[in-house]
């Protein structure tokens, strides 16, 4: 069973993990806080700040592993999808450490990975399973038959759920990253409060664009009637946007697992670790009759540890690049 370094580097989290034998011994990440003050994720700033942390952060996570750069028996790496400069980093990194120390290339797709990190913990999803992928950049309903074997049944075909949760944290006013503080304030709030529309797409597909747009002129108009609408009503507003994206989310998962008699249902990525979507996926969940799963809050956002289990997947099959590999921002699934 092999040994295996992963890098991520995708977008703003510098990470890096040691899997042994299928269990993950490190999981090592450093945040960017040098975007706060821009309000979103500044490419450029964001791939200085990946070489800044990748050489410790790899050290680290060899040395909390107990692992020798000698025992790797191969070093895998995010290819994609994901911000250029970002991906350059982690990439070229991880190419010249597999050319110096003479070890197998694995590159692996970021939201397969997100997908694979329901098997770095028990519990595991039994196959087949379908996996709810929401992040900020991602909004996808997966059909998984195997570690290897993903197929998209759904997708948003605008904006992802995570940017409109970011969007409507903007017009509010809160700083970012503004989608963990709406499923803050969503907690004392009420989310039947106000109500926004939800867009009618077709088959299992999502649409967010309508309604940040929505909500912009919602706030917009609240605000000229009262300019302290904001203040008085925060917690409320967040409830109820909060509470329309995740009845979308959950509208499309409820109707995939009925049409493909599937009862194994999982979420992933970086939304999956607001709270709102996890209470309502339970109670979902209660009355269909459903197995769901959930992974560790430290693997729901990008981590290293998600990319080396779908490297230790694609080692057993054999699934090796080349030093002619280069970084696809926008990898196809």
């Amino acid at each position: 069973m092999p040994v295996i370094l992963a890098i991520e580097s995708s977008c703003d989290e510098t990470s890096a993990a040691v899997i042994r034998h299928g269990q993950v011994r490190s999981n090592v990440v450093a945040n960017q806080t040098v975007h706060v003050q821009y309000g979103g994720v500044v490419p450029e700033l964001a791939s200085r700040a990946h070489q800044q942390h990748i050489v410790p952060v790899v050290s680290q996570a060899l040395a909390q592993a107990q692992t020798a750069k000698t025992e790797l028996d191969a070093i895998a790496f995010t290819r994609g999808p994901g911000l250029l400069g970002s991906l350059l980093v982690g990439g070229s990194f991880a190419k010249a450490l597999a050319l110096g120390l003479a070890k197998p290339l694995i590159e692996v797709h970021h939201m397969h990975a997100h997908v694979l990190a329901h098997f770095i913990e028990e519990p595991q999803p039994q196959f087949p399973f379908i996996c709810l992928t929401v992040s900020g950049g991602h909004t996808q309903l997966v059909l998984v038959r195997a570690p290897l074997d993903m197929t998209i049944i759904g997708q948003t075909q605008d904006d992802a759920v995570g940017e409109a949760f970011d969007k409507a944290a903007k017009i509010l006013g809160l700083p970012y990253p503004g989608g963990p503080l709406i499923d803050q304030h969503a907690q004392t709030g009420n989310p039947e409060a106000f109500s926004f529309p939800e867009v009618q797409t077709p088959g299992l597909n999502f649409s967010f664009s309508g309604i940040k747009t929505a909500f912009l002129y919602f706030v917009q108009d609240k605000t000229r009637q009262n300019p302290d609408f904001v203040t008085e009503h925060l917690s409320d507003i967040c409830a109820s946007m909060q509470h329309t994206l995740v009845k979308i989310l959950l509208g499309k998962l409820r109707r995939a697992a009925r049409e493909l008699k599937i009862n194994e249902v999982a979420i992933a990525g970086g939304v999956s670790a607001n709270r709102g979507l996890r209470q309502a996926l339970r109670d979902l969940a209660n009355r269909e009759g459903w197995r769901v799963h959930v992974p560790a809050f430290q693997y729901c956002t990008d981590n290293a540890a998600m990319i080396a289990m779908a490297a230790h997947y694609k080692y057993l099959a054999g699934e090796f690049v080349g030093q002619d590999i280069s970084p696809e921002p926008r990898l196809a699934f």
